[in-house]
Order: C-alpha cells, then structure tokens, then sequence
C-alpha cells in the first residue's frame, strides 16, 4: 500500500486529506454598487499651504491604498492633471471639482461638492 503525501499530510494535521479542496476561491469583483455602498467622497477645493495655488481634494474613501491609487490615476487621466493618492485622500492640481464629481457619479461613487 502506497501512503501519498496527502495522507502524510492528514495525519501530521489530523484532518480528512477527501475533504479537503484544491480548488482556488473565486475572486469576486467589486461592482459599481459594492465600493458606493462604501460611503461618500467629499470633493472640495483647499489652498492652504499651498502658495495660493489650489488642488481638489477627494475625502472619505474607504478602501485599499490600491484603490485609492487606481481611482487617483484615473481621475488624472480624465482631468489631464497631476496629482496624488495616499492615506484615504486624493489629491488632483487644480479646481477640477466639478469634473471630479461628475467622473465620480458616473462610476457609481456617491459624492458631493463642499
């Protein structure tokens, strides 16, 4: 009788090598409707510390600091600025809010302009 690594294995943790799947969890991608169940961004304009020069900043978003970096470079990209992403915040070069809050409404992000 040939005892496989399984059953090595079943023995070493004292589980059931029959019960036990090597099929891989599916992955689910977040919807539209799961990251705006995340709650709301704030859009507003700041210049403070700035040397009078204004930047849109985008607060409240909860998530991953990917999904963070990824919006930011897509609101970039859509705005035509720069800008930057870290700590929950987003950051975009210029007064872009009205662009940014219809960019966020379209993907099913709520947000609202303070």
């Amino acid at each position: 009788m040939d005892i496989d690594w399984k059953d090595k294995l079943g023995a070493a943790f004292g589980i059931d090598p029959t019960e036990v799947s090597m099929d891989k969890p599916e992955e689910k991608a977040a919807t539209n409707e799961e990251r705006a169940a995340t709650g709301r961004l704030d859009v507003m304009l700041d210049k403070r510390n700035r040397n009078g020069k204004k930047v849109t900043l985008i607060v409240g978003f909860d998530g991953s600091d990917e999904a963070v970096k990824a919006l930011a470079k897509e609101l970039k990209l859509q705005c035509g600025v720069g800008g930057s992403a870290r700590g929950g915040e987003i950051l975009i070069q210029g007064d872009m809010r009205q662009r940014v809050y219809d960019l966020l409404r379209e993907r099913g992000y709520k947000a609202r302009i303070i």
